[in-house]
């Protein structure tokens, strides 16, 4: 690679950090610690479809127009996820980590950065068929509020119910996954008794506070965008939402071993990244 293409490329990185910035100041959506990799990719792509001269050009649109800000937002959202995603997590959540929630008169469970819902409602689902449903309350938080409106309106492809019904089966599915959705088109539509203790609202780990104290705390393939400054933040976030005896549940390439919050912890199926917060005297 030659001088030129070198300066090239210090130079974007330069206007991508700078679009960042531009972002954080101007609308308090904070990406300045996401992983750069993860940002640049992301940035790169928009910069590619939006035919602009220059990333130069796309901070000067950021600035002046919402609708396009709004899709940076999308792209900058996490929302790789299906129902009953790592179906070996949902078996060992149904099979361990239920009769230990069995113990609470009440469960809260806070989804972190749950994107369009489809874990939230795995979770419902095996609330409701593990009979403790009617005792919990889910929180479903993400930062960008139209990926919220997706989840709360629990309607997705009709050609991912396959992949989905799998997994659900794979989980150690009770019924039949198509119990709970009815079909519009070429849409499943979940039920709305999975939603009725669901509380959908926006809230970003980042820059908010703790969100609520709960039993347990489910944050899935969301910290691998994060450097590790921010992952150390969130989990400390995570840290002072949990009681003793509360259960974190990470993603499979997610791990709190590296965290200067680890001893909090004590792990409870560390093959699936499962902790349980360490009882203070």
């Amino acid at each position: 690679m030659n001088k030129n293409q070198n300066d090239t490329l210090e130079n974007q990185d330069i206007e991508i950090r700078l679009l960042v910035e531009a972002i954080y100041q101007k609308y308090g959506y904070d990406f300045r610690n996401y992983s750069q990799a993860h940002v640049k990719r992301r940035i790169l792509n928009r910069f590619n479809l939006s035919g602009m001269k220059n990333i130069a050009e796309m901070i000067h649109e950021a600035l002046t127009n919402t609708k396009f800000v709004d899709l940076i937002l999308m792209d900058l959202s996490i929302t790789v996820t299906e129902m009953f995603r790592d179906p070996v997590f949902y078996r060992e959540l149904r099979e361990e980590i239920m009769p230990l929630l069995r113990n609470y008169p009440f469960i809260k469970i806070w989804h972190a950065g749950c994107s369009s819902g489809e874990e939230v409602y795995s979770m419902a689902i095996l609330l409701k068929e593990e009979g403790l449903y009617e005792r919990a309350q889910i929180y479903a938080t993400d930062f960008n509020p139209v990926i919220i409106k997706q989840a709360k309106d629990g309607v997705y492809p009709l050609n991912r119910m396959k992949e989905f019904t799998l997994n659900y089966m794979k989980a150690g599915g009770k019924n039949s996954l198509s119990d709970y959705y009815t079909i519009h088109y070429d849409s499943a539509r979940l039920l709305d008794v999975l939603k009725k203790n669901i509380v959908f609202a926006t809230h970003n780990l980042v820059t908010d506070g703790v969100f609520a104290e709960v039993n347990l705390v489910v944050c899935r393939n969301v910290l691998i965008y994060f450097n590790r400054q921010l992952q150390d933040k969130v989990i400390k976030l995570f840290v002072d939402s949990l009681p003793g005896g509360g259960i974190l549940c990470l993603g499979s390439k997610e791990s709190l071993q590296f965290s200067s919050h680890y001893s909090e912890f004590n792990p409870l199926l560390p093959q699936e990244k499962i902790y349980i917060r360490k009882v203070t005297l």
